[in-house]
């Protein structure tokens, strides 16, 4: 089967639109035609995309989805949103249309109509609870400080279905995938979309992860065969990832506390050409706004590949397939992430701070604002993290930041501690939340 890559340039070549490309739509003056197998397929009055033509004699992926006796129970081709919220008919920012949607103008993003910059944390594992009242506290207490932006994993995926009472919401087997909408499924992130809701909370919702943590590529890759590095043109696993998208959209599309949808956590091609990527990034972003034109959608990368202030160590370089400016510059990024961790990467932690003004700058020369989305260290938590917040505060073009991570002490314990986390209540928590949310003012 050829690569999405080939197709991509082969389309170029016959100005036939490749495979995921857009055909159609409102003021689109593109070409129509797709390549062979492919067809020009509705999607919304704004956007028509070139998917797998229903008369070709090409394997297309089953998808489909575990059986709920619950009224959130999917198929894969009508969800039943699980939040209230109406829309605002208030004219917002530059980016969406509702008030009561996280925007952005100009360089800054704004929460509630207001722009600003904003305090926030990373938590993996609060969509795994399955407590409610656990899920309640660690949103109060974050509520309670001032932090207004968490990022969590919107993907959970198993090859094998796992023990009773272990939360898993997508299981890929055999090239099938099969979305787990149940009590152990995606019920639990409804909970924490809805309490998240009412205590003004916002969500970044990650699709998939990049490392085998929670089943990520990898677990693609074992349903669908290729490699890692062949995830991003695997046509059946893009099948399934667009389908597994589509069912998450679906249901909080509508809900007030969806800061942005990501693409990835941490995206790497290593040794890929950077279009891999680029190509990729483009065509997942246009089929995500096609679905919600009203949140925003970000990458979730680590912001390697980087000419701005580079000083030529690793993460400047392009050696794992990205390049930030290009990917910062297609139309439906919103916005910029980058991450932080000196001591993975070969640097020391004074060089952190040329990291964050270098994105700031990238950002400022694409006029769009960037999230320092991931920073920390093991050890010194105040003395290196402090300096590092200090520095993106005030560096124009960075608008918020997300300590990794969130540690609480819930109804089983403390959350897990991998060496970065920054638990409620401790003095690391006064310096690097208190103290940085007073300072932000």
């Amino acid at each position: 089967m050829q690569s999405l890559a080939i197709l991509l340039l082969a389309g170029l070549a016959s100005a036939a639109v490749s495979p995921y490309g857009q055909c159609g739509g409102v003021n689109y003056s593109g070409e129509t035609t797709c390549q062979s197998g492919w067809s020009c397929q509705y999607q919304n009055d704004y956007y028509s995309q070139c998917l797998v033509s229903t008369s070709s004699t090409t394997t297309t992926l089953a998808t489909t989805t575990k059986s709920t006796t619950t009224s959130k129970a999917t198929s894969t081709s009508s969800v039943s949103k699980t939040t209230t919220s109406a829309s605002s008919t208030t004219s917002g920012t530059s980016v969406g249309t509702s008030t009561e949607f996280v925007g952005i103008e100009g360089l800054n993003f704004t929460i509630n109509g207001e722009p600003g910059y904003f305090a926030g944390s990373n938590s993996y594992w609060i969509g795994f609870l399955t407590n409610n009242d656990d899920v309640d506290l660690v949103l109060d207490h974050m509520n309670e400080a001032g932090q207004r932006i968490l990022r969590i994993w919107g993907f959970n995926d198993v090859n094998t279905v796992p023990s009773s009472g272990t939360v898993y919401y997508q299981l890929l087997k055999d090239g099938v995938a099969t979305i787990n909408t149940g009590s152990d499924g995606l019920q639990r992130l409804d909970y924490v979309v809805a309490s998240a809701e009412k205590r003004n909370i916002k969500l970044i919702i990650n699709f998939v992860n990049n490392w085998s943590d929670y089943g990520g590529m990898a677990a693609y890759v074992t349903a669908f065969g290729g490699s890692q590095t062949t995830w991003y043109t695997n046509e059946d696993a893009q099948a399934a990832y667009r389908t597994y998208i589509k069912t998450v959209i679906a249901r909080y599309s509508d809900s007030s506390a969806i800061f942005a949808w990501e693409l990835a956590n941490e995206p790497r091609c290593n040794g890929c050409d950077v279009s891999t990527l680029y190509n990729w990034i483009k065509s997942t972003s246009a089929y995500i706004k096609s679905l919600d034109s009203e949140h925003l959608v970000c990458i979730g990368d680590e912001g390697f590949g980087l000419n701005v202030q580079s000083d030529g160590s690793y993460p400047f370089t392009y050696g794992e397939g990205s390049n930030f400016t290009m990917n910062l510059a297609i139309d439906d990024i919103d916005f910029g992430t980058f991450h932080l961790y000196p001591s993975s990467w070969g640097t020391t932690n004074d060089w952190g701070n040329l990291w964050i003004t270098a994105h700031g700058a990238a950002c400022v020369a694409a006029g769009k604002p960037c999230l320092f989305e991931e920073y920390g260290v093991t050890s010194d938590h105040c003395a290196v993290e402090a300096p590092w917040q200090t520095t993106a505060l005030h560096t124009k073009g960075i608008s918020a930041d997300l300590y990794w991570q969130l540690g609480d002490t819930l109804s089983t314990g403390q959350t897990s501690d991998d060496g970065n986390t920054i638990y409620y209540g401790t003095d690391d928590y006064t310096c690097l939340v208190t103290d940085h949310i007073a300072a932000i003012g």
